[in-house]
């Protein structure tokens, strides 16, 4: 039970810096986001204090973790692929357009 008010409390808080953001409207933009910025930041301290929050930043830091562990592909790799993911697109294009041209004449002989 207590989690969820440390829930609800973090959602209240946040809302309170959005309603700040266009209540003060008059007010310099820099300040405004600013405001918001800290009441998130509270927002995010509070929400994790519950057990949910910090699950969720347990599940952040293993993503993290595994993120590192990736081997990311070359330039030139990179460079391979697209260029052939592209020529396929053209060569699926072309084939679909051909089939449909032909399926329109086929219509267009049927309906005289």
């Amino acid at each position: 039970m207590a989690d969820k008010i440390k829930m609800l409390f973090a959602l209240l808080i946040l809302g309170a810096g959005i309603t700040g953001f266009y209540y003060f409207a008059d007010q310099q933009m820099v300040l405004r986001v600013v405001g918001v910025l800290v009441m998130a930041i509270v927002a995010m301290v509070v929400a994790l204090q519950t057990t949910a929050g910090r699950d969720a930043w347990a599940f952040i830091q293993d993503a993290r973790v595994e993120v590192r562990k990736v081997v990311w592909p070359t330039r030139k790799e990179t460079v391979q692929m697209t260029l052939t993911v592209i020529a396929m697109v053209i060569i699926v294009a072309l084939i679909l357009w051909g089939f449909d041209s032909f399926l329109a004449w086929l219509v267009q002989k049927l309906i005289g």
